[in-house]
C-alpha cells in the first residue's frame, strides 16, 4: 500500500486509513514502543494514541513520510508514558541507560531546533553503518544485544562505536560553542 494513498484517506476522513496504517505499520511502532515501554498493555494503550492523534493531525498536516511521522509519534507518546509510570523510582530498561549515556553529551539548555540542526549535520557525516547504529539506540532505543544481532557484529564492538560516536557529537558540540 502506497503511503500518498494512505494520507489521502486520512484526508478524506476515510476509516480505510486507521485500517491501512495498522496493517502497514502497525508491528513496527508497536516495536518501537515497546522498546520503551517493556510492557505489552502500556504499549497497546500507546499505540491506541497514536491512532487517535494521526487522525486527528491529518489533515492539516500532510506528511512527507508516512512511517517517520508515525515512528516519531508513537516515540513521544511512549516516553511521556515511560516518564508518567516511572516518575518516583529509576526503571530498569533501556530509557535510563541511553540517556545516562547522552547525559554528558547534550545539555538541556540547547533548544529543540539547535540540537536538530546540529545533530542532522552530524548523522550526515557518519558512515552509514554507524549512522544506524547510533540511530538505533538512541532514537528507537534498542538493546546492544539488538543492535549487535541486526549488524552481525560483537556487542563490545557496538559499545565502542557508539562510545566513539558519542566522543565526536561531543567535540562538534564543543567546537560549535555548546557547552556540555
Amino acid at each position: 500500500m502506497d503511503d500518498q494513498v494512505i494520507i489521502d484517506w486520512y484526508w478524506e476522513r476515510s476509516e480505510y486509513a486507521i485500517v491501512a496504517t495498522k496493517k502497514k505499520y502497525g508491528s513496527y511502532c508497536r516495536r518501537v514502543s515497546y522498546n520503551i515501554l517493556q510492557n505489552h498493555e502500556d504499549t497497546e494503550e500507546c499505540l491506541n494514541d497514536l491512532y487517535m492523534k494521526v487522525w486527528e493531525s491529518i489533515p492539516p498536516t500532510r506528511p512527507f513520510r508516512l512511517g517517520a511521522y508515525l515512528t516519531k509519534i508513537v516515540r513521544n507518546l511512549a516516553l511521556q508514558r515511560y516518564k508518567k509510570n516511572h516518575a518516583k523510582k529509576r526503571g530498569g530498561g533501556e530509557v535510563p541507560l541511553v540517556y545516562e549515556e547522552l547525559e554528558h553529551v547534550l545539555t538541556e539548555s540547547m533548544k529543540d531546533e539547535e540540537i536538530v540542526d546540529l545533530l542532522n549535520a552530524f548523522l550526515s557525516d557518519l558512515p552509514r553503518q554507524t549512522r544506524l547504529i547510533f540511530m538505533q539506540r538512541y532514537f528507537y532505543l534498542h538493546s546492544i544485544q539488538e543492535i549487535a544481532k541486526n549488524h552481525q557484529l560483537g556487542e563490545s564492538h557496538v559499545k565502542m562505536k557508539l562510545k566513539r560516536t558519542r566522543d565526536s557529537l561531543q567535540r562538534v558540540l564543543k567546537s560549535e560553542g555548546i557547552q556540555v
